[in-house]
């Protein structure tokens, strides 16, 4: 068995650790599903970072890189743009709304109707995205280990499913924190190695094949600039409402929301240019390394982050990345498993099967049932998605978001500014925004389009794909959100139960969330001293990887990325040591 394999190996042994010694942590579904709202900042914008992060961003996002150069940037800075809104207004906002799962909000906003609407139409997006994330690991770990991809899909869910089903939200936050620190410190130090081996940032883009700015494939600029503008009005629409206000309702106050989503925001600024210089190197300085991954087919650019690791970092240096990938892919999956499930058991299984019923010791083990369901639905969608052999990994991502999980969030974000609109205006604008979606995302060509506007030149398959992603976004922000706009001259006034709910919803919405108390203060203590053992821990490991035989050069990468890490776990427990100083940290 080789180095990599063994660290790989040892990295699940850990994650499962996480979950076993954070079990304790979850005795009722509001601790099991937001860590019962009791979480440090830090912890909370490590997992609202990670929920946009996946294996994804080294395969499908670091193909696009490759043939794109800065583009794929673009992407991520519209992500930082959703997270600044979210520390400047938002975030407080979503804590405030005191609830367990995003749908509990929407069923006192619209009623229970629109509740069961949300409750199974949020489910789709997340899951099939997780999907996609574990299809692009697997793509990974094929190349590498020459393991079938199917076996990677299954063992990885797996994995996240003893995690996630022993340790509730409180094992799902912790570990996206420690694979924060993991995934940041990793890359980084491929990023050292590309700026020094690649002559600095200029030198490679000087060497960059093709339009460094703006990529190649591309006839009409027009196109690219519509894309961006529409990127991120879908960002600001993904980031702000409140079917993603999961993000913060682990939050213990108000001021931790807002701090979380500042950490965000900024992970997601300097990050990119962490990620993607090692596949501009492989552009720059290794045009030809897809001649490696020909089994891969015409997904073989999806390899550039791994062909550098491969070919110019050290040797074990590849397992310490495909660490940081399963990190990613986990950290991603376990946020939509773990919500996925709390949103059928809260506002499905307890209301409608169990009539609020239910005990508490009943409603904690059907959701750990309801995570075991999750997940091996999940599996199977990244078996299903392995099959789909045509398709880009980088186009079935944005696609998803455009056509199935925007629609879902324009009543979500509007109803909280419009506030006299008819219950019936969430679930009526869900399916016009499902007409949208299939006139827009699948009736729709590029024909079409060509013959409409009589185009010299045919679109070519990247502007098509660009498109198609602002077509529809601009027609869901016109008519979707024009139709819940326009619902409102048919408000004729509420029931008074369900007047009762609405004051309620903006009543918290708008009332901050405080804690305070010794209970508190030594929770507090305990996330810091527990995560801070831990993370240390791996940051001596990583270290010790130091002594792998390679050059003086390679060792001290390892030296590098470990001391990062080790530095933040003797942080927390120094922090800990003393738990009324510079608070909160």
């Amino acid at each position: 068995m080789n180095i990599d394999i063994v660290v790989v190996l040892a990295y699940f042994v850990f994650l499962i650790a996480i979950g076993w010694m954070f079990r304790s942590f979850s005795t009722s579904t509001s601790d099991y599903f937001r860590g019962g709202g009791k979480m440090l900042w830090w912890m909370v914008g490590a997992t609202a970072f990670m929920t946009q992060f996946s294996a994804w961003t080294f395969t499908g996002a670091a193909g696009k890189a490759f043939t794109d150069g800065f583009a794929i940037v673009i992407l991520f800075l519209a992500n930082a743009f959703g997270y600044f809104l979210n520390y400047v207004y938002f975030a407080p906002k979503f804590r405030q709304l005191r609830v367990v799962t995003a749908i509990e909000a929407i069923k006192k906003r619209f009623g229970r109707t629109s509740e069961q609407f949300f409750t199974w139409g949020s489910m789709p997006d997340s899951i099939i995205s997780a999907g996609v994330w574990l299809n692009g690991l697997a793509i990974f770990v094929a190349a590498v280990f020459n393991i079938p991809m199917e076996t990677t899909i299954i063992a990885t869910g797996l994995v996240l499913l003893v995690m996630s089903v022993t340790g509730g939200s409180w094992a799902v936050v912790a570990s996206d924190f420690m694979q924060m620190l993991v995934i940041m410190a990793v890359t980084i130090t491929c990023a050292v190695a590309a700026y020094f081996h690649g002559g600095g940032i200029s030198n490679i883009v000087a060497n960059f094949d093709g339009n460094f700015m703006v990529g190649s494939d591309l006839n009409y600029m027009s196109i690219f600039i519509l894309w961006i503008v529409f990127i991120f009005v879908k960002q600001f629409g993904v980031m702000n409402n409140s079917i993603n206000a999961y993000r913060y309702l682990c939050a213990k106050d108000s001021e931790n929301a807002r701090k979380a989503a500042g950490l965000a925001c900024i992970l997601m600024i300097v990050g990119p240019v962490i990620w993607f210089l090692p596949p501009w190197y492989v552009n720059a300085f290794m045009p030809d390394f897809a001649l490696a991954f020909e089994s891969m087919g015409n997904k073989a650019g999806d390899a550039a982050y791994l062909a550098f690791v491969q070919q110019v970092m050290p040797a074990g240096m590849v397992g310490l990345l495909m660490a940081a990938m399963f990190a990613a892919t986990m950290s991603s999956m376990d946020s939509g498993l773990n919500r996925n499930a709390g949103i059928f058991i809260r506002n499905f299984y307890s209301p409608v099967l169990r009539k609020d019923n239910a005990s508490e010791k009943e409603l904690m083990l059907a959701s750990r049932l309801a995570t075991v369901a999750m997940g091996l639905i999940i599996i199977s969608i990244g078996l299903f998605i392995n099959s789909l052999k045509h398709l880009s990994l980088f186009d079935i991502v944005l696609n998803i978001g455009a056509l199935i999980g925007f629609p879902m969030l324009i009543p979500v974000l509007l109803g909280m500014w419009i506030r006299k609109t008819p219950d019936w205006s969430g679930w009526a604008t869900l399916v016009v925004g499902g007409v949208v979606s299939y006139i827009f995302g699948i009736a729709l060509t590029a024909q079409h389009i060509e013959s409409m506007f009589g185009l010299d030149q045919a679109l070519t398959g990247r502007e098509w794909a660009d498109l198609k992603v602002g077509l529809s976004l601009a027609a869901h922000v016109v008519i979707t959100g024009g139709f819940f706009v326009c619902s409102r001259f048919f408000y004729k006034g509420l029931s008074p139960e369900r007047e009762a709910e609405v004051e309620e919803l903006f009543r918290d919405w708008n009332t901050p969330v405080t804690a305070e108390g010794i209970e508190q203060q030594n929770l507090d203590t305990k996330q810091r001293s527990m995560l801070g053992k831990l993370i240390s821990v791996a940051g001596f490991g990583i270290i010790a990887m130091a002594l792998i035989p390679n050059e003086a050069w390679g060792r001290g990468l390892f030296v590098l990325c470990g001391t990062m890490v080790l530095t933040a776990g003797i942080l927390l427990i120094q922090a800990a040591r003393k738990p009324n100083s510079v608070a909160q940290a």
